[in-house]
């Protein structure tokens, strides 16, 4: 019987010929990623509760403080300086100040092939470059670190054959929304998520790690897709090697299979409180906002940063709406700087931060207040998630935000 990509990499990672569905493995590991949101609490179990703390491999390590930089409280600096110390002793790959955790593994670690561990549950994002990354939470993320392996429930797999392109004005953002809606925010539970098809091959690296970051909203294990020129492209501009670049086999078993016409996808929001409670965005025009937001592990790349700065040369962002905008990563930040891409979202009005998780992760730049509503190019829209719990925010793309800056309200570029 056939094997999917997902399937191949576990076998690989576990020393099988074949798995299948439902086959528990214990597999090696080629990457442990965390951030500060956890870390500081393994550091603690690692002292705390193991008899003989060891790391089995520092070099499969990356340690990365993005969600809340600079340090916004003494708990926070206290955290910080813990996994900071930490990292020093045991000489781990660390970054600090540098962009979101997502990004920078693009950028610098990831490769085809890789079975990824990270302790963030948008770690699904690395299938954008056929690997298959995986959220974990710190009790197991420890297990990981002092053993370099774990154990794997070898997952269903759903394929999505993509067909066509995307229209002018729609964006990767809509299709993984439009998806989400299309199966539920559980259509997905434990299950990779697949895509291919020759709709895949107009997508850029940009889109892929879009589209694979949010599939978690559906509930998947992980999201994959084939390796082809895009990929091995983006991965010899950054001097990277593929460890194996797996294709599914042509008799490979999936659970279910969509087909999508790219050509149909519109520009969507999914409004509060749910990534899956979709709508075509202009059913939605006309909806105050207080705050924008573009940035994100999904949509703080360069090519979506030229998508705002585009709409917004020679406009303004709207007097009563904040404008945050926060590159995913300070190589983002520096690119977006070097095309004055920057100098468009100040003079428009806009505010310009540094590279980190900001508003998507709600707990420190640019929390709103209570009835407050935010149009967002982050990851969840659940209640509370940007500050008070009575407020709403809406997911959409970096054009439909910053159309809605623009207008106040929520809006398409081409109602501007």
């Amino acid at each position: 019987m056939g094997m999917t990509i997902a399937e191949k990499i576990i076998a690989a990672a576990a020393g099988e010929e074949q798995v299948k569905p439902g086959d528990i493995h214990t597999v090696e590991l080629d990457r442990l990623m965390s951030n500060d949101g956890t870390t500081h609490l393994t550091i603690d179990m690692y002292h705390q509760k193991l008899k003989h703390p060891h790391i089995a491999d520092k070099d499969k390590l990356v340690w990365i403080i993005d969600h809340n930089v600079p340090a916004d409280s003494p708990k926070t600096a206290a955290s910080h300086k813990k996994m900071r110390d930490f990292a020093k002793e045991h000489k781990i790959t660390f970054y600090e100040g540098k962009g979101v955790c997502h990004q920078i593994m693009m950028e610098n670690h990831v490769r085809p092939g890789e079975l990824i561990f990270g302790a963030d549950s948008h770690t699904c994002a690395y299938g954008a470059l056929g690997a298959f990354g995986t959220g974990v939470g710190c009790t197991d993320y420890l297990y990981a670190m002092v053993t370099g392996k774990s154990w794997l429930l070898v997952p269903e797999t759903l394929k999505f054959n993509l067909t066509n392109a995307l229209p002018k004005g729609v964006y990767a953002r809509d299709l993984i929304l439009t998806i989400i809606g299309q199966i539920g925010a559980n259509g997905a539970n434990y299950k990779a998520m697949e895509f291919g098809g020759e709709g895949l091959k107009t997508l850029t690296m940009s889109d892929r790690i879009a589209i694979c970051n949010l599939c978690v909203e559906a509930g998947a294990k992980t999201a994959l897709m084939e390796v082809d020129e895009v990929a091995l492209s983006y991965l010899k501009e950054r001097g990277r090697e593929p460890k194996h670049t797996f294709v599914s086999d042509a008799d490979a078993v999936y659970s279910k299979e969509y087909q999508i016409d790219l050509s149909t996808i519109r520009p969507i929001v999914a409004k509060p409180h749910f990534v899956d409670h979709i709508a075509e965005a202009k059913e939605c025009a006309g909806v105050k906002i207080d705050e924008a937001f573009l940035g994100s592990c999904n949509n703080g790349r360069l090519e979506d940063l030229r998508v705002g700065a585009e709409l917004l040369r020679g406009r303004t962002v709207h007097p009563l709406v904040r404008f945050l905008v926060v590159p995913a990563s300070q190589e983002v930040y520096q690119k977006a700087l070097e095309e004055g891409l920057l100098d468009i979202f100040m003079k428009a009005g806009a505010i310009v931060m540094n590279a980190n998780c900001s508003v998507c992760w709600g707990s420190c730049q640019g929390v709103i207040g209570e009835g407050e509503t935010l149009i967002s190019t982050g990851t969840r829209n659940f209640k509370g998630r940007a500050g008070h719990a009575d407020s709403s925010v809406y997911l959409a793309s970096a054009a439909t935000v910053t159309a809605s800056a623009i207008k106040g309200e929520i809006a398409t570029a081409d109602m501007l």
